[in-house]
């Protein structure tokens, strides 16, 4: 009896130890400001972290990529595509802090051991679009006058954006990666808060810093978190590697205990796990976090539940890595 109350009591340290973020917090909005913040104080605490501005915005806000591990191997954990997923990076943020403590500390992640950053390092991108974040949390002092102007008239003259997913110049980023492009709907035919595509694939800056950062850090699995609609999304033209990245899309929802999607007939694409797909061959997930909210962002008191389901994806993933073989990049 007294050795199980022992266990008990050693697996509620460990998952208290998980919670516990000193750093990264969950009570306001995460801006880029306190991003900015974040990433400084974890990289500063914790020697086992690499990061790097891997581009800049039209408006001359970073682009992050935080690496944490020694493995040459790589996986990618990307957040806040649209303006309305902030939650996204302070999910990846608190994740790449516990990560990072564990893994200096030499001590398991809950349930999971870090040993694996030896052999698979992860990269985090926690806000691929920090413009948009900053519009959306109704920060358009931190735009240049003239501009308002136009965010307000892409904003269908609504003064309020929590709504927003764009860019800062109205692009709709997961509506410009190349696999399928041609196929999305062309309406809205010029930029908005939402939906539009762009005159080509690849025009927004910050698409093109990451495809470019993609193919220099070739990793061998790669995930998008969005919300909301608690949904695994993974299938686009997988071919051969259907049974393999199916079999590794259930293990990620079974995990968070989000449903795993069915993949539609005629999927238009244009997204980036759906170039990931069909350029590297390999498997790339879109994870939606929370429930459906509406054109909003999640709110607060979502988080915790969210944290709790998705803590341990990215090691996982990286585990899984150890049972891929590398595939050749098509080009």
């Amino acid at each position: 009896m007294k050795r199980l109350l022992f266990i008990l009591l050693f697996l509620f340290l460990q998952d208290e130890m998980v919670s516990m973020a000193k750093v990264v917090k969950s009570t306001r909005p995460y801006s880029y400001d306190i991003l900015k913040q974040d990433i400084a104080s974890i990289h500063h605490m914790y020697n086992k972290i690499e990061v790097k501005s891997i581009g800049k915005t039209h408006f001359g806000r970073t682009i992050y990529g935080i690496k944490l591990g020694e493995g040459k191997r790589n996986i990618v954990l990307i957040g806040a595509h649209h303006g309305r997923e902030w939650m996204t990076t302070m999910l990846l943020m608190k994740k790449l802090e516990g990560y990072a403590k564990a893994y200096q500390d030499q001590t398991n992640f809950g349930s999971l051991s870090t040993d694996i950053l030896n052999d698979v390092s992860i990269w985090f991108i926690p806000m691929l679009n920090p413009d948009g974040v900053t519009i959306q949390q109704n920060s358009l002092d931190k735009f240049p006058h003239d501009h308002q102007k136009h965010l307000l008239a892409m904003n269908e003259g609504l003064d309020n954006f929590e709504r927003w997913k764009a860019n800062g110049l109205g692009v709709d980023l997961n509506r410009q990666y190349p696999s399928g492009w041609k196929a999305i709907n062309h309406q809205p035919d010029s930029p908005s808060y939402q939906f539009y595509k762009g005159k080509k694939p690849l025009e927004a800056i910050e698409v093109k810093v990451l495809t470019q950062f993609i193919r220099e850090i070739n990793p061998e699995i790669a995930v998008a978190y969005h919300s909301s609609g608690e949904e695994v999304f993974w299938n686009y033209h997988n071919g051969k590697h259907l049974h393999r990245d199916k079999q590794i899309a259930k293990k990620v929802s079974k995990l968070t205990g989000y449903k795993l999607s069915k993949p539609p007939k005629h999927a238009t694409g244009g997204g980036f796990t759906d170039w990931f797909i069909t350029h590297y061959h390999r498997p790339a997930f879109t994870i939606e976090i929370s429930p459906l909210v509406g054109e909003t962002s999640p709110p607060l008191s979502l988080f915790e539940i969210e944290w709790e389901r998705n803590k341990y994806v990215g090691l996982t993933l990286a585990e899984e890595v150890k049972y891929l073989k590398k595939a050749k990049i098509s080009r």
